[in-house]
């Protein structure tokens, strides 16, 4: 089992910026990937950024790809997400999810197999 929890949304001006924190405890030992992904009102679940074990392979979704960097402190059980020069369309829920497989992140929800409970990030106009 491994329990995930965010912290670090709000709510910001377009233009702003905010880093999410996703702490990670449990099955610590395990060397998984880990996910970003968000969720607007009305709207499916949709990827935003995905990091492997080491930190060394990356990948974003279009949409925030230049804004959003992942990062992860392996020391701290710890995933975090910049994110620069925020939307209105970036508005949504922030879930973080780790993958227990091992191998290169994936951009599907259905590869994760914990989720946290999410952030609200709100930016208004």
């Amino acid at each position: 089992q491994v329990q995930l929890v965010e912290s670090g949304g709000g709510l910001v001006q377009a233009g702003g910026s905010l880093r999410l924190s996703c702490a990670a405890s449990g099955r610590t030992s395990s060397r998984y990937a880990m996910g970003w992904f968000r969720q607007a009102p009305g709207k499916e679940r949709e990827f935003v950024a995905a990091i492997n074990w080491s930190g060394g392979n990356t990948r974003y979704a279009d949409s925030v790809k230049g804004r959003f960097t992942i990062s992860r402190d392996n020391a701290k059980i710890t995933l975090y997400l910049q994110m620069n020069s925020l939307k209105p369309e970036d508005t949504a829920i922030y879930f973080c999810a780790a993958d227990l497989t091992i191998g290169t992140p994936s951009t599907a929800a259905k590869a994760y197999d914990y989720w946290g409970q999410g952030t609200q990030v709100t930016v208004s106009s």
